[in-house]
């Protein structure tokens, strides 16, 4: 059976047509312009099974070779994906039905070993143009053929190398062309034993861990078999611009608004002549209108590096991560002319002009990351992949990382079971001003950390992964060379919680990564004491898991803790998507026995328990009254996280990075938004816990502090702090004008005594607000407190809801929706905003809210906008779905 909810994200994953991506640039200030061209082939491809082709890539890539009754492929993509989009396997995210596809470690190698064809339209370009294949990556090892030419001497290996192919002289003078691809599967695949990477073989190769599963994921069967990057075909005039490559400098201490002083941009990049003769030319890099160029001979059947003057840019606008300020970017190009003032080829690239650094904190003994000259207090998320099936997308991307935006965080950590991230991911990171944490491929786990019956071989044995280590490094410096110019790329890492060997890290360390980049700090393993001197004993990261809210705040962990979190099951309605109706059964604990009993569905899909913090809401009836509650302890775990770490900033921490923040399929631990895109609690918790300027209680000490996570002093801000008992009266605590430093936490008043004493008997609701001098609210924080035995027994017995919703269209793709709740009403408590489609009553997703799981006081007003993509809900009918704690679900029709 296949997913209730694919058609959510089709669009998020669905092949496009062939896209020319340049053409007919114009040229800046030399010459004028020539057909220049980059398409990118992701339709009509075709594959079969080697084992059912009897011929060679010679023969196969003929364009008179009949491939008529192959099947259809998905390219980018991997065997499997092409397996699913041909209905010959289940969607192995839904259920169980994972189970019921083969996998390599019992079929061998060959049953997912295919062919991969296209047939492609390319003319031969004249006055010395030049044609070429670009394969951004294949997995794991190919041989690659065009019109009967096989293009490769050796098989190429490694799933992160880059190949390129200049195919000029192989082009049918039809311009009818044929690429042929055989692609192999890593070797070896590994066992899938239900250890971390299985049995570790699969690290052996540079590729990914998690395919042999891992504790959130199962394992993939094909082992992410295919050419899963994308497949372009470039033409250029005689010369070919190879990684360019810009650093930018920021000198000294910058604030976010004013005038600046200047920033310094370095530019060059690789030229390659693949012609007998010699070619004399000019590059030139433009900027804001302001040009910087070099004339060159560049000498025949060479790859030549060409390093431009120094630009000087006055007065730029600066990139600024999250939270700061605006992370603004220069559009620029890098050009190629030719000596008759033709423009060869050209690379545009978005600059943001920034500088990271990062110096030793030696209060908190750990890292401190600073962007311009200004230190940044790094709230991160950790994350693995966008999709375990390597279905990538723009659009994809760009929704997970404005969820990361949305959630206020700074940073996103890659984890080092998986990859180096796309250049679409970082093109989104850089939009949104996310900071990124880049590990290389290496995992404490299946490289040798730690004893481990499940593994295949000894500590010694694994300590040498993977097999090549030659490769590894050639792979790391392409992957450099691929991400480098992104001002969101903060930090390179050299692995998870284990270092690569000596002889893979001292190259990239002290040579590769300073010639290659040189910009950026290095850390040589992700809980590193260079990175957090750990001072505490353990591994330097966690704990996993549902934590008493005190912990976050009272128990000291690592000062920069690259690794804590929580749990992360998403409501009903997601649980619905990839569960079967019949296993939808809410988990039972036993409080006596501290056992849980878990269907075997949820187990399978990597369920995290929640144990006895659901039992103070009152005991889950079902798995839809499990799902409810759960929300409410997901938002006071991740707010809890965030307002602990930061009430001890830059006294015990410079930085935390939550494990995780999402998910590549459809598990149940460790995420703010499922698999399809819908956020849950955790998400809003989280926006709530880290927002810049934050009014906090602690539940511990009772002392009211703020939160400013700003450049900025902010002054003549009035603190209100009140509490609402369960019938709605209110009770002001007090209201005072505060000031909050720049980068800073501080403490103002303790108000425990008061606080349990109206909380004993039922619990109360704690309201805090920052108001500015207008009166506008800049922080609205309420928590849900339990009575004197530690129960929610007043929310058990809340009054319903009189609340009063509308939702209007306010432009295209953005809705308005206000929340009124009359005075003297009940608190409006734990309300959850959806757009559904009227017909089907399923959400529309992808949608982002600016808040959501909103409770309203009496008297108060809310509003929450939504933010949709309208050319995905344009055949859908639109409603507004609202539910709360004390309000049974209405469905509203949205205005004009």
């Amino acid at each position: 059976m296949e997913s209730k909810s694919t058609h959510f994200l089709q669009h998020l994953y669905q092949p496009l047509r062939k896209v020319v991506l340049a053409t007919l640039i114009t040229a800046g200030f030399y010459g004028t312009a020539l057909a220049q061209t980059t398409v990118e082939v992701n339709s009509g491809w075709k594959c079969a099974a080697i084992k059912e082709v009897n011929t060679d890539g010679v023969s196969i890539s003929k364009t008179t070779y009949n491939i008529s009754g192959w099947m259809p492929a998905v390219v980018p993509g991997t065997v499997l994906t092409t397996l699913l989009s041909n209905h010959k396997v289940p969607d192995p995210f839904y259920g169980m039905n994972n189970e019921k596809i083969k996998d390599i470690y019992d079929t061998g190698r060959d049953y997912y070993t295919y062919w991969f064809v296209n047939d492609f339209k390319t003319v031969v370009p004249d006055r010395g143009g030049q044609v070429y294949l670009n394969l951004r990556g294949i997995n794991y090892s190919c041989n690659v053929f065009v019109n009967g030419h096989k293009l490769n001497a050796q098989t190429h290996y490694g799933m992160f190398l880059r190949q390129s192919y200049n195919i000029t002289k192989v082009l049918n003078q039809s311009g009818n062309n044929r690429l042929a691809v055989v692609v192999y599967p890593p070797d070896p695949v590994g066992k899938p034993n239900g250890g971390q990477g299985g049995d570790g073989r699969i690290a052996k190769n540079v590729g990914l861990q998690y395919t042999a599963g891992w504790d959130w994921i199962q394992p993939m069967r094909d082992r992410n078999t295919g050419i899963w990057d994308k497949v372009t075909v470039e033409t250029t005039g005689k010369i070919k611009i190879c990684n360019p490559h810009f650093i930018t400098l920021v000198p000294g201490v910058r604030k976010v608004n004013g005038p600046q002083q200047p920033a310094i941009i370095k530019a060059s990049a690789e030229l390659q002549n693949p012609l007998n003769v010699p070619v004399p030319g000019i590059l030139q890099f433009t900027i804001n209108g302001i040009r910087v160029n070099q004339k060159i001979t560049l000498k025949p059947n060479t790859v030549t590096e060409v390093n431009l003057a120094d630009l000087v840019l006055k007065n730029p606008t600066l990139w600024w991560p999250n939270g700061y300020g605006k992370p603004y970017l220069y559009p620029s190009q890098l050009q190629f002319f030719t000596s008759d003032n033709k423009l060869s080829d050209q690379k545009n690239v978005n600059v943001g002009v920034r500088e990271i650094q990062a110096s030793w904190n030696s209060h908190t003994n750990s890292q401190q990351i600073s962007v311009n000259g200004q230190k940044v207090f790094i709230k991160g998320g950790n994350w693995i992949i966008s999709d375990a099936m390597l279905r990538f997308s723009d659009a994809r991307y760009d929704a997970e990382i404005r969820f990361h935006h949305d959630m206020n965080l700074n940073l996103i950590r890659v984890w080092g079971g998986a990859l180096v991230e796309r250049p679409e991911f970082y093109n989104a990171c850089d939009k949104y001003g996310m900071l990124v944490f880049q590990d290389f491929w290496i995992s404490g786990d299946a490289n040798g950390k730690w004893i481990d019956p499940m593994k295949a071989e000894d500590q010694w044995t694994r300590r040498k992964y993977p097999d090549n280590h030659q490769l590894f490094l050639q792979s790391a410096a392409d992957q450099i060379k691929l991400v480098r110019n992104h001002p969101s790329l903060a930090i390179w890492c050299g692995g998870n919680e284990i270092t690569p060997p000596e002889d893979i890290l001292i190259p990239l360390r002290d040579s590769i990564i300073p010639k290659l980049d040189g910009t950026r700090w290095f850390v040589d393993y992700s809980n590193s004491d260079k990175m957090s001197l750990n001072t505490l004993g353990g591994n330097g990261d966690g704990p996993y898991g549902i934590q008493p809210l005190s912990a976050f705040w009272e128990t000291r962990t690592f000062p920069f803790n690259s690794e804590i979190g929580s749990v992360g099951v998403s409501d009903y309605e997601s649980l619905k998507r990839f569960i079967p109706e019949k296993n939808l059964v809410a988990p039972q604990y036993s409080a006596q026995n501290h056992t849980s009993k878990v269907d075997s569905v949820w187990d399978y899909h990597k369920y995290i328990g929640y144990d006895a913090a659901i039992d103070p809401y009152g005991k889950a009836k079902d798995a839809e009254d499990f799902a409810n509650k759960a929300q409410l302890v997901n938002y006071d775990q991740y707010r809890a996280l965030m307002e602990g770490f930061s009430s001890h900033m830059w006294d015990w921490y410079t930085g935390v990075i939550i494990w995780k923040t999402q998910n590549p399929w459809t598990a149940m631990r460790g995420q703010m938004y499922d698999y399809y895109l819908d956020p849950n609690a955790c998400l809003y918790g989280l926006h709530s816990g880290s927002e810049p300027l934050h009014a906090m209680y602690n539940p511990i000490t009772g002392m009211v502090s703020v939160v400013n996570n700003t450049f900025e002093t902010k002054r003549d801000l009035m603190l209100v702090v009140k509490t609402v008992d369960m019938q709605g009266a209110d009770s002001l605590v007090t209201q005072i004008f505060v000031e909050a430093q720049s980068s800073s936490s501080k403490n103002f008043l303790p108000i425990k005594a008061m606080i349990d004493n109206r909380a004993k008997d039922a619990g109360t609701f704690l309201s805090l607000q920052l108001l500015d001098i207008n009166k506008n609210i800049l922080s609205n924080n309420l928590y849900w407190l339990p009575d004197a035995e530690g129960n929610y027994s007043g929310l058990k017995h809340l009054p319903a809801s009189q609340l009063k919703v509308s939702g209007r269209h306010i432009a295209t793709g953005k809705i308005e929706v206000t929340l009124t709740n009359p005075a003297k009403a009940p608190v409006a408590f734990f309300n959850r905003v959806s757009l559904v489609n009227s017909s089907t009553k399923r959400r529309v997703l992808p949608v982002f809210y600016t808040d959501n799981y909103v409770s309203v006081l009496p008297g108060e007003q809310r509003k929450i906008v939504l933010d949709y993509t309208p050319e995905h809900a344009a055949q859908q009918m639109l409603q507004l779905s609202v539910s709360g704690w004390n309000l049974p679900e209405q469905l509203l029709t949205i205005t004009n």
